[in-house]
């Protein structure tokens, strides 16, 4: 039986610091050196260590400063669509949801609009609560048009996020976000687990397949558990 290698008991042992606490978001850790001390290896070993966590993205460098635990509330990007559960799973953390509503609906005016098609038009609808480690960290509220995506409603939401059935159905080519920090009504805040009084980020989304629209949804994320990300590269000026 081998024992484990030295850097990735430094390794547990800084995770061990931020998960408990010790280390909370933005605090500096010990120099290099000073861990290489600490656990009696050689200064590249420490690098190794420190070097892992933050392409796990559990530290950050910064140059000239010293190295400090980031933030790790859930974030996505506002440039993709990506399937929520994958980006929980990819930050290590296990992925569940709550499946609140799945029906047919006849679309209201708002829907009807933001969907592209007549009001009172049959649309499917579907209200999910997604976990992370168990922590509600979003409320999705979507609508679809059947004629593009006509099995959408026997999907095992469980087991398929709507992102993933919408893409199988219909690669996403477009989508329009629309951010905005808002307060929720008492149902969205028992949904997420939070005071009412919590601010939230809503996002609006619509994605289309070609010139096809294909859904409109509602996210709402805990202001406190969620960021998100956008960035524009090769601008002029």
């Amino acid at each position: 039986m081998t024992s484990t290698p030295r850097y990735k008991q430094i390794e547990e042992h800084l995770l061990e610091r931020i998960d408990s606490g010790a280390y909370p978001a933005h605090h500096q850790i010990p120099p290099e050196e000073q861990l290489a001390r600490d656990f009696g290896v050689s200064r590249m070993t420490a690098n190794k260590a420190i070097r892992d966590l933050v392409q796990k993205g559990y530290l950050i460098r910064q140059a000239g400063l010293g190295t400090f635990v980031t933030d790790r509330k859930a974030e996505s990007s506002l440039q993709e669509v990506l399937n929520i559960a994958a980006e929980v799973r990819g930050r290590g953390h296990a992925y569940r949801n709550d499946v609140m509503r799945c029906e047919a609906i006849d679309a209201d005016d708002e829907v009807a609009l933001q969907l592209g098609v007549r009001l009172g038009s049959r649309v499917f609808h579907t209200i999910l609560v997604h976990r992370e480690d168990e922590l509600p960290i979003q409320l999705e509220e979507r609508f679809v048009n059947p004629r593009w995506v006509p099995d959408y409603l026997t999907t095992d939401f469980t087991q398929h996020t709507p992102n993933e059935v919408l893409v199988a159905a219909c690669p996403i080519s477009d989508v329009e976000h629309v951010v905005e920090a808002v307060l929720v009504d008492q149902l969205t805040a028992n949904a997420l687990g939070i005071d009412s009084a919590t601010p939230c980020l809503s996002v609006i989304r619509r994605t289309w397949s070609g010139e096809n629209l294909i859904s409109y949804a509602r996210l709402i994320h805990p202001g406190d558990r969620y960021k998100l990300r956008s960035s524009m590269r090769g601008l002029q000026g």
